[in-house]
């Protein structure tokens, strides 16, 4: 099978769990997620699974990145959106098919190094790196319209709830370490409103805010 088969039978996968989302499902045509895995795997890459990147990390399954993605409602070209959690950089790639600027935060120097290469090797201009705790947010950056967290916390973090914009949107995994409720929030002048989308799995969310390492 060549990649664009795999793709499609990949985003076939998520139509049936419930993705509806016609631009989510087009940023994953565009991203090729083998090029955020070890040659080693390519061939899994587009198996609805997560994969280790190294570091005790992984790439999150296909579905969960496209479900966040979904949830947070990019209907705007200009938003301005802050990811805590870099990774392997495919949610990042994902997140910055919908964004005018994606700020990202990874704590593994190693991990945000290799990337910000591979983003900047395959094109994208619109990201911008920290290597840093994500716990504490981005508050020169802030207000955001969409946060989004790619590990779980045990509880929502205040700093990031005050980075949010007003009628903006964070998805955050909180629970515990072994496993979390994906929760969603949207932010008015009457405060945060939220509700969960479902249980999850995610790597721990290090930081001052988060677990203790």
């Amino acid at each position: 099978m060549n990649i664009a088969t795999l793709q499609e039978k990949l985003i076939q996968q998520l139509k049936n769990k419930g993705i509806t989302d016609e631009q989510v499902l087009e940023a994953f045509r565009k991203v090729p997620r083998h090029q955020f895995v070890d040659s080693g795997m390519y061939l899994k890459a587009y198996d609805d699974n997560a994969l280790p990147i190294g570091l005790g990390q992984t790439i999150s399954q296909p579905y969960i990145v496209a479900l966040m993605t979904q949830l947070l409602e990019l209907n705007e070209k200009d938003m301005k959106i802050l990811e805590i959690g870099t990774g392997s950089g495919f949610q990042t790639a994902i997140l910055a098919q919908f964004s005018r600027r994606v700020y990202t935060i990874e704590r593994h120097r190693e991990l945000g190094e290799r990337s910000r290469v591979r983003l900047r090797d395959m094109g994208y201009a619109n990201v911008t790196f920290r290597i840093g705790d994500g716990t504490n947010g981005w508050p020169q950056w802030a207000p955001f319209d969409r946060i989004i967290v790619t590990a779980g916390a045990p509880v929502t973090p205040d700093t990031l709830a005050a980075q949010l914009a007003d009628g903006g949107i964070m998805v955050i995994p909180t629970g515990s370490r072994e496993e979390q409720e994906l929760m969603v929030y949207k932010k008015s002048e009457d405060g945060l409103q939220s509700y969960s989308a479902g249980r999850v799995v995610f790597v721990p969310l290090i930081g001052q805010h988060g677990w203790d390492g």
